[in-house]
């Protein structure tokens, strides 16, 4: 696989935007017979519109699918899927963590804090590197270099 998940999210983000969307993330998987392109979209933050639909994934899926055949970003055989983040969606960028304070998260640490890999809070703060959570009543910091995956704990 010659094409990293960061080339396409620049290739395709214009184009989502466009259509009023944001992408949530890109997935790139490869198996012995295509790579699987898995792109997460979902409506800005603060839009009116509550989530993406079937519809509109199909719609989004039909504008990247063209924008492939033009610039051919992946040379192998490829899937495409796209779809809404979901309501335990990750969380891996900045921006995710910002958008959801206040509200209760999962995460797995690389590395242990006070030989624990697992916490489960709710976002106090996020800036720069920092996350903070309240768990158990507690503010614990975390460097977001350290999560090794974090998912929204729907309600």
């Amino acid at each position: 696989m010659k094409v990293d998940h960061h080339k396409i999210e620049s290739l395709i983000t214009p184009i989502v935007n466009a259509m009023g969307y944001s992408i949530w993330n890109v997935e790139l998987r490869k198996s012995r017979r295509n790579v699987l392109v898995r792109i997460y979209v979902d409506v800005p933050a603060g839009d009116e519109r509550k989530s993406v639909s079937i519809d509109d994934c199909s719609l989004i899926s039909n504008q990247i699918g063209a924008l492939f055949d033009v610039e051919n970003p992946i040379l192998e055989s490829y899937i495409l899927e796209v779809s809404s983040p979901g309501l335990n969606r990750s969380l891996s960028k900045l921006e995710h963590y910002q958008r959801y304070v206040g509200n209760i998260i999962h995460i797995v640490l690389r590395q242990p804090e006070d030989g624990k890999y697992d916490f489960t809070g709710k976002i106090q703060e996020v800036f720069d590197n920092t996350l903070k959570l309240i768990v158990n009543n507690e503010v614990v910091t975390f460097l977001l270099t350290n999560i090794y995956k974090a998912n929204l704990v729907p309600f």
